[in-house]
């Protein structure tokens, strides 16, 4: 298969650019794929998981757009200036250089790791097509997302010998339209409020053609989804789209120090999928 296509994609009405890598598909064109990346550290840490699914959905037939959102990896602008609105634009925006390069008559599937899981449902309500989903370790609820967030200040704070009444501190920073630095990222109020209001919950479905969500956690030892992906997974298949789990065994390579492999994911994925 021939290497990925490396683009820079200009941001409408900013200088911005946002980084882009494009998998052609081997073969007869399946299906699109846009990825929707994890929050802040997390997305350098699942680089190399990411970038081996895609490949492997590559040679399967599928055209799948990897996506740095504003401040993030190789894009433009600073962490400091995202908002939960701007990167909802910004998948919108790699998704709109996807179909120039393939077309938008294959189906499309939106693939989030982690938080990135919570932009899926506010892109999905932004088009007119319907889309079909790839949930890696979802975050169902952005809320627990910023609180684990602001828990890396709080910690090290402490660490620090520093008062308690950080996550406090933090909060009323952010009211106070003030960003606040965490683990060497500058959270901005914008995309701290957008984050803390998103939510898992299945978006309205659109046409009569059958909805696919594939929802996979990965661990080591759980037999099972965990309870919160359990409830939240059969809203959505009560929503009426067709549900396929499963726990595929490996390490939570997102936080890992070192940066590790999960290797029976992509297969189980492609499974998924089919």
């Amino acid at each position: 298969m021939s290497a990925p296509h490396a683009v820079f994609l200009d941001a409408p009405h900013s200088a911005d650019q946002r980084y882009a890598l494009l998998h052609r598909p081997v073969g007869p064109l399946r299906g699109r794929v846009l990825y929707l990346p994890p929050f802040a550290e997390e997305m350098n840490k699942s680089r190399r998981m990411a970038a081996l699914q895609a490949r492997a959905l590559a040679v399967a037939g599928y055209a799948v757009l990897q996506l740095d959102l504003q401040g993030c990896g190789d894009s433009d602008g600073d962490f400091a200036d995202a908002s939960w609105q701007g990167w909802i634009q910004d998948c919108l925006l790699g998704l709109d250089y996807l179909n120039a390069q393939v077309g938008s008559e294959a189906p499309l599937t939106l693939w989030g790791l982690r938080a990135g899981c919570l932009l899926a449902p506010a892109v999905a309500e932004a088009l007119s097509e319907p889309c079909h989903y790839l949930f890696w370790q979802p975050s169902t609820q952005g809320k627990l997302v910023l609180q684990q967030f602001i828990r890396l200040k709080t910690a090290a704070a402490m660490m620090d010998g520093q008062q308690k009444g950080m996550a406090e501190q933090v909060r009323q920073a952010l009211a106070h339209g003030e960003c606040v630095e965490i683990a060497g990222y500058r959270l901005p109020p914008a995309l701290a409020q957008g984050l803390e209001a998103a939510s898992l919950k299945p978006p309205q479905r659109k046409g009569n053609d059958e909805a696919h969500l594939a929802w996979i956690e990965i661990s080591r030892t759980a037999p099972e989804l965990s309870p919160a992906s359990q409830t939240m997974s059969q809203q959505w298949a009560n929503a009426g789209y067709r549900l396929q789990s499963a726990v595929v065994a490996g390490p939570a390579f997102w936080q890992t120090t070192e940066i590790e492999d999960a290797p029976d994911l992509p297969p189980i994925t492609l499974e998924l999928m089919a």
